[in-house]
């Protein structure tokens, strides 16, 4: 063929019979190539013609839990649950993400009838009955080249767009990271959750960031009192700074609006009295008026060992009826790569969501024993797709009362990710 096509004074007839030898030898291995790339083609044509989508990807999380609340004074058995994520990550440009989730379980709300607190919730609690309900429809965009906005149409949540600061333990309510909502972040960052509304991350360079968002809860009601501007609110600020690739500090502020005492929460943690349940104080219900402070950092001593904190104050107003003050803490070991590869150990220490004072009329009496909060795990990453988390949690003083027996969450879970 090269002599046809007149390149004959550019490659010898010696150099030609070195080719036709050498095809001769490596016969056989062409045509083994020549078959696999063929099967190959095939295969990609298959997977072209029957692939789910082209711009969006299903992602998946079963968990399987074994757990029992135990203690003095606390009646409980054995429990095994369940618990279903299926969440479809669709991108339109390459740059943003609309997500789309179907949650399923039978946890209920972990073991509160048992001990008579929400503390010691499981961090992915909070389904019954398996049934499927759509929990999370955010979407994520690029605004301009270092700020991202995130719409969250349903399950909204100021932890969904800002920094935690608690790599590893915040799994944003999944089940692969702490066990408890508690050890997962700040109670600070509940405030509001379950509404909707918007949030943007500002990232000008890797030292500084600042991300703010407004959720409103009832947000698709259109009575008086509520809607998106009327009604319960949360609006969030918050600046971190990164001084070193190992150093995260930040400070938080959230003003909030709640139409009542009982609407006021911090997403399933704290004492009955920290989320202003007053009732048995005789306290009569009224709108809350909230400012809360916040304070977190992340510190890595080195690859294998890191230090998280956090701490936040919450003034509350009960509008015509007085002031309220709850403080929240926590501290935290965490040791990526334990014994393994992507597995994970964590020690977690601090005092869910609390009242401290109360200056209402009549100005009565409660107790205001720290309700400490003690959490170990070990999650065992088996495989890229399962991991084994065993894990304790120890309530102390339960609802803020030395009076109150402790309490003990003992926790197995098993985790599929796919």
């Amino acid at each position: 063929e090269l002599i046809a096509a007149g390149l004959a004074d550019k490659v010898s007839r010696e150099d030609l019979a070195v080719l036709q030898r050498l095809q001769e030898e490596f016969a056989a291995e062409l045509a083994t190539l020549r078959g696999r790339v063929d099967a190959l083609e095939a295969r990609v044509a298959e997977v072209e013609a029957n692939q789910f989508s082209t711009t969006t990807r299903l992602q998946g999380e079963v968990a399987f839990t074994f757990a029992n609340a135990f203690g003095n004074g606390v009646a409980s058995e054995v429990t095994f649950t369940d618990r279903v994520r299926l969440q479809l990550v669709t991108s339109f440009t390459g740059r943003d993400k609309l997500f789309t989730r179907l949650t399923g379980g039978n946890v209920g709300n972990s073991f509160v009838d048992e001990i008579g607190t929400n503390e010691g919730r499981l961090a992915y609690d909070g389904q019954n009955g398996n049934d499927l309900t759509l929990d999370r429809l955010h979407y994520v965009f690029p605004v301009l080249e270092d700020l991202d906005a995130t719409v969250m149409a349903s399950l909204g949540g100021h932890h969904f767009y800002a920094n935690t600061f608690n790599p590893g333990l915040e799994a944003g309510g999944g089940a692969n990271g702490a066990l408890s909502r508690f050890g997962e972040r700040s109670p600070i960052y509940r405030l509001g959750l379950g509404g909707k509304g918007v949030g943007f991350r500002y990232t000008p360079s890797d030292v500084f960031e600042a991300s703010f968002g407004y959720i409103a809860k009832g947000a698709e009601n259109p009575s008086q009192g509520a809607g998106l501007f009327d009604g319960n609110y949360s609006a969030m600020g918050q600046v971190v700074f990164s001084p070193s690739d190992t150093i995260d500090l930040g400070l938080t502020y959230i003003h909030g609006y709640d139409v009542s005492q009982s609407a006021f929460a911090f997403g399933g943690t704290g004492t009955g009295l920290g989320n202003l349940n007053l009732s048995s104080l005789g306290v009569p219900s009224t709108p809350v008026s909230s400012n809360s402070y916040g304070a977190a950092a992340k510190i890595g001593i080195t690859d294998g060992f890191d230090i998280r904190a956090w701490g936040s104050f919450t003034d509350a107003k009960l509008i015509g009826l007085g002031e309220a003050d709850i403080w929240s803490y926590s501290g935290a070991l965490a040791f990526p790569d334990l014994f393994d590869e992507g597995s994970l150990g964590a020690i977690i220490v601090g005092a869910s969501p609390y009242l401290t004072n109360l200056d209402v009329p009549g100005n009565p009496s409660f107790s205001e024993d720290v309700p400490l909060h003690v959490e170990a795990m070990y999650r065992y990453q088996m495989t890229d797709h399962i991991s084994i988390t065993p894990g304790l949690i120890w309530l102390t003083s339960p609802n803020q009362n030395a009076s109150n027996n402790d309490a003990f969450v003992g926790v197995v879970r098993t985790t599929f990710k796919f």
